[in-house]
């Protein structure tokens, strides 16, 4: 008999059956984890309002959303405080249905969701057209920071992601907090002098988890290498971008006016 190997076609359906078998049972029917389709079109959403947004609003006045920023930032940061209310070191997942487990896995899940919700601060950027914040580091950050906890939350929901999620939830502490102070008006900008340490503390944030999931790699640490791997390569990716804003946007503009 002659072997027919399976089509293009095939073998991508074989890997997102995969996909969807192979994830963490207990997580399966929580919303957007499943399967990554619905994730996906959300991404691909966001990527029309990147697009279509400026469009939109190129013969339009800035839209006043002054209250509406307030309530976001200072409940962004009221939710990020709660998320990082947590310590936790190297260790595997613990994929049992204990009360511990569930509740490390259920804090991946909001945390994941969290990077859902705050989507919305590129759409608060087109509607008061502050399009110059529309940078590809932002919609890099924002757009594939979903994917990366879909992932988290779908395979290795507790464990050594809390350390990730504990880091991230602690500098949108910060972030949101000066966002939120921000928000309320020109009379509170004196106040907001250290903008370039926000940007010290995110770039700490990830030189932290890129020496952490590199020590991991060679540690005794039965957490996923393939998951440690990405982490790392994303971790580095962020660092290159957010260093390069650091130099433009305060080294380079402290030199040319010297």
């Amino acid at each position: 008999m002659v072997s027919v190997s399976p089509s293009i076609w095939q073998r991508l359906q074989i890997f997102y059956q995969w996909v969807l078998e192979n994830g963490d049972k207990r997580t399966d029917g929580w919303l957007l984890v499943y399967s990554p389709l619905p994730v996906g079109g959300i991404f691909l959403f966001y990527l029309v309002i990147v697009w279509l947004g400026p469009k939109l609003m190129s013969s339009r006045e800035p839209v006043n959303i002054k209250a509406l920023l307030i309530i976001y930032n200072f409940s962004m940061f009221t939710a990020s405080s709660w998320l990082a209310n947590y310590s936790l070191v190297c260790q595997p997942v613990d994929y049992s249905e204990t009360p511990l487990a569930m509740r490390m896995a259920r804090v991946c899940w909001w945390f994941y969701f969290s990077k859902v919700i705050e989507l919305t601060d590129t759409v608060f950027f087109i509607l008061r057209k502050k399009n110059n914040q529309l940078t590809f580091l932002h919609v890099y950050h924002h757009g594939t920071m979903i994917f990366n906890w879909w992932a988290g939350v779908k395979y290795v929901a507790g464990g050594q992601s809390f350390l990730i999620g504990l880091i991230n939830s602690f500098v949108h502490v910060v972030m949101y907090m000066y966002y939120g102070l921000a928000a309320l008006g020109s009379q509170m900008h004196k106040y907001l002098w250290w903008k370039h340490y926000l940007t010290s503390l995110q770039l700490l944030q990830f030189f932290t988890v890129t020496i952490h999931t590199a020590v991991n790699l060679f540690a005794d640490c039965d957490f996923p290498d393939t998951m440690n791997m990405v982490v790392l390569g994303y971790s580095l990716s962020l660092i290159a971008l957010f260093s390069n804003f650091y130099y433009r946007s305060y080294i380079s503009k402290k030199t040319k006016t010297v």
